[in-house]
């Protein structure tokens, strides 16, 4: 259990809340254009700025830039795709007759999807984006 849950996961949260803040304005700036754009360019921005911070403060790697590169991306984009979709199923739509917005329903998905997306993304970064040579 001490190998999972290292210093590395006191780094990733710290890279992670400036990343979640820089997200979490894009995303609630941009809602106007819905719910998948909003979240995909608030994360796009967000993942740029965790690359280059997690790949040498966090995880140390040696892997070559292009080549971590590219598993990063992937890495986020399967984390983006699990958690956000996750989120929708989970938290669904507003029950009839509540008179509740369905934007603040679309606004809980959201915080639940950043929540998902935070723990896949730790260990998909940790495990497979950024893993050590001879780890």
């Amino acid at each position: 259990m001490k190998k999972l849950f290292d210093v590395s996961m006191l780094k990733f949260l710290l890279v992670g809340v400036g990343n979640t803040l820089l997200s979490m304005a894009l995303m609630f700036l941009l809602e106007d254009l819905g719910y998948w754009p909003s979240t995909a360019i608030a994360y796009a921005a967000g993942a740029v700025m965790s690359f280059f911070l997690n790949r040498r403060f966090t995880f140390h790697s040696d892997e070559v830039l292009w080549k971590a590169a590219v598993k990063f991306a992937v890495n986020v984009a399967v984390c983006y795709g699990a958690g956000y979709g996750l989120a929708r199923l989970i938290v669904g739509g507003p029950p009839p007759l509540t008179g509740i917005p369905a934007v603040w329903w679309e606004r809980l998905s959201k915080l639940v999807g950043m929540g998902l997306y935070t723990v896949f993304n730790y260990f998909g970064q940790r495990f497979f984006a950024f893993r050590r040579r001879g780890s």
